[in-house]
């Protein structure tokens, strides 16, 4: 445990075993719920599943505290790793399934006690990276602005999104003209000759049962012959399961689902937190892929988006270049990794990782295109 005197404030900061039974979940959840920008995958609702089944190691969870309250300011998983292939460095958790490495931040936590969180996470190191980060959010803005802390951004990328209000609107309607709306809605009317087309979104307690059906299409196509689908292996089962469960009773997941008749065509699993909605998995029955049955789905995901009280924007959490999502969700979010390190030799630790990491990602596009000639 370290502490430190900021302001008027006593604050510590404390690393938590995420899975211990000392760790206040309570302050924890109060710390989501208020936070500057919000991360579902950041929240005992997911990282707790998370961690019970996939075996993650080395996991602490870093929060920064009031002393007089125990009121979180600021909280974010951090492990010790490579920034790429040597340098050591401390960084914000995420992975394949979370691709989103927010640090969950109270609006009312001070400079200093974010100095202090940042300089506490990045320990001997001296330098935490931050992977996954939107350049544009709140937390960014406030982390690139500190003052006496070095600040390095790299492995930046866009993604697809889309806004709220006016700005979503027109965005739907840039993406839904001309001939992709006249193509769409002939395919929907073709689709009901295997019986009537129903669009629905589901949240509460009918998520788990929805999402059982998801497992079984997902497993159905191409990332069932992979074996990637979550429910190709109990590890990963067990960890989705247990979060839908965890999230169904206060409407933090909400499923989308395209349905010809009683067949289940198309289903997309979204997190839905501050405003702001998260699509995590879809899946499409491929026998109907001649109706762009995800695209069908993900257009009716924009319009739920936008007839929800308070959204302001969603997050598609795709790759880059998606084919199916770019074309229809507009906005585009900048991603990358945010490097910060303290003075002295700020300047040449972030410059020093980001070489080591660029450096790794060079040489996995290699290992993927060895791997590609090898298929073919």
């Amino acid at each position: 445990m370290k502490t430190d005197a900021s302001g008027t404030s006593m604050v510590e900061t404390v690393f938590f075993d995420p899975l211990g039974e000392n760790t206040p979940v309570e302050a924890w959840q109060a710390l989501c719920d208020e936070a500057v920008d919000p991360n579902p995958f950041f929240n005992p609702s997911f990282l707790q599943p998370f961690l019970r089944n996939m075996s993650a190691r080395n996991i602490r969870l870093l929060a920064l505290r009031e002393r007089p309250t125990g009121r979180w300011l600021m909280a974010a998983p951090i492990r010790r790793c490579p920034a790429g292939l040597v340098l050591p460095v401390a960084m914000v958790w995420t992975t394949e399934y979370s691709p989103l490495g927010t640090p969950l931040m109270s609006p009312q936590a001070d400079d200093e006690q974010v100095k202090t969180f940042v300089n506490t996470a990045a320990g001997g190191a001296g330098i935490l990276a931050v992977p996954f980060l939107p350049m544009a959010s709140g937390v960014a803005m406030r982390l690139t602005n500190l003052e006496n802390m070095n600040v390095a951004k790299t492995a930046r990328f866009e993604r697809a999104s889309h806004a709220g209000g006016d700005e979503g609107e027109k965005q739907l309607e840039d993406a839904f003209k001309g001939k992709r709306r006249k193509e769409m809605r002939r395919l929907l009317r073709r689709l009901e000759d295997h019986g009537t087309v129903n669009l629905s979104s589901v949240t509460g307690a009918r998520t788990r049962e929805c999402f059982e059906q998801f497992l079984e299409l997902e497993a159905s196509g191409w990332k069932g012959r992979e074996e990637t689908a979550l429910g190709s292996n109990p590890q990963t089962a067990a960890f989705s399961r247990g979060v839908i469960a965890s999230c169904a009773h206060s409407d933090k997941i909400r499923i989308d689902e395209l349905r010809a008749g009683d067949s289940l065509i198309a289903s997309l699993v979204s997190f839905v937190d501050g405003g702001c909605v998260f699509s995590w998995k879809i899946a499409f029955d491929e026998g109907y892929a001649r109706y762009s049955p995800g695209a069908q789905l993900v257009l009716h995901t924009f319009r739920e988006n936008l007839a929800q009280s308070g959204f302001w924007y969603a997050d598609s959490l795709a790759v880059p270049g998606h084919s199916m999502i770019e074309p229809l969700w507009r906005g585009r979010l900048e991603i990358g990794t945010m490097l910060l390190a303290s003075q002295p030799l700020g300047d040449l630790k972030n410059s020093l990782c980001a070489a080591d990491m660029a450096f790794e990602r060079k040489l996995r596009r290699v290992a993927r295109t060895i791997r590609a000639k090898l298929k073919s």
